[in-house]
């Protein structure tokens, strides 16, 4: 379901050195409530100035709220800045600890501040310059993602979303929780309202389950010119592949940047995908020059998103995400032409680099794509490869 809104003013935030400012400053300015829900919320440098931001509101007697996830940011740092917050008067809860409610994670980076201005996109609570798998090394660069800040009508859009969240981690009785499955259901079945500019694509295991996909792929197959997409990690389910295949087909120019050299695994998955990906026409560029970490995509110059979903099988078909969908065509080129920069600055992978894989990487590629494809079939009931 997807919801268009317009007099929405967005501003694009190209890494961490012009995210956090914005977002800081953001919580100095509250005066009322701050809703901040994200995968990761690192215990470093920048961790520790939001954390200050947050707690510096929470003694002016702003209305704290701050949901992490469980895996994200790790049961003992959870704990340790749970334990923090809460000494400074912040509320602070844990999203799904010790997988009590399923294997989905919230793997959403959203933030509201008074119901007036909303920050949402890829960018975790963590330095740019350190990795984010746990192993703490040092980046070359500051990790290349995006987020966007919202002010307008579709703010009371993602505050319904992120206080919707939160309250399902509070105690609530059976008779609050069928009350809240219904309120849910009646939304959906109300008429959309389609007004250009902007909207708030989420999913979830509830009433959201294809929204992001449905909305790339409806994209992609109204593509007549473009379509640049940049993920970290790449893993779509067959539907999705073949709306890449397809548009390269009518000749779309269809443009994959992808991020390299954090998991193996992943990047064997990935590349397993290669070989028909590009006998279709689809370029593919790897970024090496740090931890690429954007989800997002601009098709025809005219259609762009920005979020926290990758494209693969985790965050299009267990995770819960949250993108947002731009219908502008100057924002649009601006987004473009960073993707663009990042094109130039990666390698391009070709058919003939790609023939020349020995046989052992080849069999390696497609053993990790049938491991990868056996868990997600798992955990998705089989929806992965649909």
């Amino acid at each position: 379901m997807v919801s268009y809104s317009h007099s929405n003013e967005l501003a694009l935030l190209h890494r961490g050195a012009e995210f956090f400012p914005a977002l800081v400053l953001a919580f100095e300015h509250a005066h009322a409530e701050i809703y901040l829900e994200t995968y990761i919320f690192a215990i470093d440098q920048t961790g520790d100035r939001v954390k200050a931001a947050l707690c510096r509101a929470a003694a002016r007697g702003v209305a704290v709220h701050v949901l992490v996830d469980w895996v994200g940011t790790g049961h003992a740092t959870a704990m340790s800045l749970g334990k923090e917050l809460e000494r400074s008067g912040v509320r602070f809860a844990c999203f799904n600890p010790w997988f009590r409610r399923g294997v989905a994670r919230t793997h959403r980076k959203m933030v509201v501040i008074d119901r007036r201005l909303a920050f949402l996109g890829g960018l975790n609570i963590n330095d740019d310059m350190i990795s984010d798998d746990g192993r703490q090394q040092s980046l070359p660069a500051p990790r290349w993602d995006f987020a966007v800040s919202v002010s307008g009508p579709m703010v009371e859009a993602i505050h319904a979303e992120v206080a919707s969240l939160w309250a399902r981690q509070q105690p609530q009785t059976l008779r609050r929780r069928l009350e809240g499955l219904r309120r849910l259901y009646a939304e959906r079945l109300q008429p959309l309202r389609q007004v250009e500019q902007a909207a708030l694509v989420v999913r979830d295991n509830l009433r959201n389950r294809n929204t992001i996909q449905r909305a790339l792929l409806q994209a992609l197959g109204h593509a007549h010119d473009t379509a640049w997409l940049v993920t970290p990690y790449f893993a779509p389910g067959r539907k999705l592949r073949k709306a890449l295949i397809h548009a390269a087909a009518r000749g779309v120019q269809v443009t994959l940047l992808i991020g390299v050299g954090q998991f193996r695994m992943q990047d064997a998955v990935a590349q397993s995908f290669y070989p028909r990906l590009l006998r279709a026409g689809v370029k593919i560029v790897e970024y090496r020059g740090t931890q690429l970490h954007a989800k997002v995509a601009v098709i025809d110059d005219a259609w762009a998103t920005v979020g926290s979903s990758n494209f693969d099988g985790l965050s299009l078909f267990v995770n819960h995400e949250a993108n947002i969908i731009i219908r502008d065509a100057t924002f649009s080129g601006t987004l473009r032409e960073y993707i663009a920069q990042g094109v130039r600055e990666g390698a391009l992978v070709s058919e003939a680099q790609v023939a020349e894989f020995s046989w052992r990487r080849r069999f390696g590629n497609r053993l990790a794509y049938l491991l990868y494809k056996l868990v997600l079939q798992a955990l998705t009931a089989g929806r992965y490869t649909k």
